[in-house]
């Protein structure tokens, strides 16, 4: 089904990969970029569950738009393992005009394809991103 603000599609791929990554943990993070030409959100990159967020981090283009979703496991002050996936809409300021009206007018459709996602993150630099960003945020 096509975005109606964008007429963009999401890949089944895209679907079933995040399913896999909320259920059995198969990814650590998943990178997802659009396709222009096929008017369709598609895969760019899956983590391997051992990669770390570093790993995830350089796995982002610096120019470039993406949309990501992130596995981070964290520890509770009650001593709880937990983990809370973030959605992170990556939109820097070098990336082209056309590109980031795309990433944002298809950011909300393609959401809505993921169900599960507990955190949402809008950078459009590195330190807005920053792994202390991320853990200031599992306590929301």
């Amino acid at each position: 089904m096509a975005n109606s603000a964008s007429g963009m599609h999401v890949s089944d791929d895209c679907k079933l990969k995040f399913l896999e990554l909320k259920a059995k943990r198969n990814y650590r993070f998943i990178v997802f970029k659009i396709d222009e030409k096929a008017q369709q959100v598609m895969i760019d990159k899956l983590g391997n569950p051992e990669e770390t967020y570093d790993d995830f981090t350089r796995s982002i283009p610096e120019d470039e738009c993406r949309y990501a979703v992130y596995d981070f496991d964290f520890t509770t002050p009650e001593n709880c393992q937990k983990s809370k996936i973030f959605f992170i809409a990556w939109s820097p300021d070098t990336s082209r005009v056309r590109s980031k009206m795309l990433y944002a007018s298809s950011k909300d459709r393609f959401k809505r394809e993921l169900d599960g996602i507990q955190v949402e993150l809008q950078a459009t630099d590195p330190s807005e991103m920053s792994l202390d960003i991320i853990k200031g945020r599992v306590n929301l």
